[in-house]
């Protein structure tokens, strides 16, 4: 339980470490990434993984959850959407089994960006509308502002401009209800 802790943590920090990096750059697509930064996200992976073979063998789900979220945002970072995707519905299955609402929102979200990168706007809608879903069960109006911002533009991409201006009317009301400027 200890060494599974402790790669975990060392994971996390090689993850800051890395997401911390890019914040320097100027705006970067995922996988688009200076070697550095590419070496000290596949560093994080490659202890979540180590993690993760831990926490199965110890049979511990939500530790397992944890480790697939995890390795779900660092691929994400990498450029890997499919192998994000692969692992953001592993966390999606283990928070359902967890009855984890927080964690199924915030899978269903890392799922829709990742399906964004690969150009499957429709499939992206979806997961955006169950995250939107979610946001609203758990009454999280920062999180449904940017969902619907998200949706907004999911549908431009779409070329569905009446649902894109739809999300984009409703992102703006919540926006001004929150006094976000």
């Amino acid at each position: 339980v200890g060494e599974a802790r402790a790669l975990y943590n060392i994971g996390n920090v090689y993850h800051a470490k890395g997401k911390e990096a890019l914040w320097t750059l100027p705006q970067e697509e995922p996988g688009q990434l200076p070697r550095e930064i590419q070496e000290t996200l596949q560093k994080a992976s490659e202890f979540y993984e180590r993690n993760l073979s831990l926490v199965k063998e110890l049979a511990d789900r939500a530790a397992q959850g944890r480790a697939y979220g995890n390795l779900g945002n660092a691929h994400y970072l990498l450029g890997n959407f499919s192998k994000a995707i692969v692992f953001h519905k592993q966390r999606l299955n283990i928070a359902k089994e967890f009855g984890d609402k927080a964690a199924e929102r915030r899978a269903y979200s890392n799922l829709a960006n990742a399906h964004i990168f690969l150009e499957t706007f429709d499939i992206a809608a979806e997961y955006y509308k169950k995250t939107l879903h979610l946001s609203r069960q758990l009454k999280d109006q920062t999180v449904e502002a940017q969902t619907c911002y998200s949706l907004g533009n999911t549908y431009t991409l779409l070329e569905d401009y009446e649902k894109a201006v739809e999300y984009h009317l409703k992102h703006l009301a919540i926006a001004q209800e929150l006094g976000d400027q």
